[in-house]
C-alpha cells in the first residue's frame, strides 16, 4: 500500500506545481489564507463540518492574506483538525476515491498531499522574498 499512496502522492504535487508557480504567484499572506481555507474545506470530505469561507480558491489575490495573525490562527485551527483527521482515519481508506470540484476524482491521500504543497509554498514565497 505504501508504493500506490507515494505514487499518488507525487502525482498530485506535479499536478499542483504545473498550475501554481508563475510569474503572478500570490502574496505569502494570500497563499497563508489559502493554505488555511483549504485545510479546512479537506475535512469536509472526512465528513468533518466546517464554516469555512472560500475567499481564495479560485481566485486573485488582493490582499485576503493582509492580516498575517488572523491566517495563522487560521492556520493553527487547521492542523488541530489535520491531526483529528489522520488519527481518526483508518490506514486502508487513505486510498479511497474522493470526488472534489477541483481535482475531479482523487484518493484522500491524493487530496491531503495538495495541502502538504501548500505549506511548501509558503516557504518558496518566504525564500523568494528574503533572498
Amino acid at each position: 500500500m505504501e508504493k500506490e499512496l507515494f505514487l499518488d502522492l507525487l502525482k498530485q504535487n506535479i499536478q499542483s506545481c504545473s498550475y501554481r508557480l508563475n510569474e503572478s504567484a500570490a502574496s505569502l499572506g494570500f497563499i497563508f489564507r489559502h493554505a488555511g481555507e483549504t485545510m479546512l474545506l479537506f475535512g469536509y470530505f472526512f465528513g468533518i463540518p466546517t464554516d469555512a469561507s472560500n475567499t481564495t480558491m479560485g481566485k486573485q489575490d488582493t490582499g485576503q492574506g493582509n492580516d498575517l495573525s488572523a491566517c495563522r490562527e487560521l492556520l493553527k485551527k487547521d492542523y488541530a483538525l489535520l491531526e483529528q483527521i489522520i488519527t481518526s482515519t483508518p490506514e486502508a481508506s487513505w486510498l479511497d476515491p474522493v470526488e472534489t470540484p477541483f481535482f475531479g476524482t482523487v484518493s484522500k491521500a491524493r487530496l491531503f498531499s495538495n495541502i502538504l504543497y501548500l505549506t511548501g509554498q509558503i516557504a518558496l514565497k518566504i525564500k523568494r522574498t528574503i533572498v
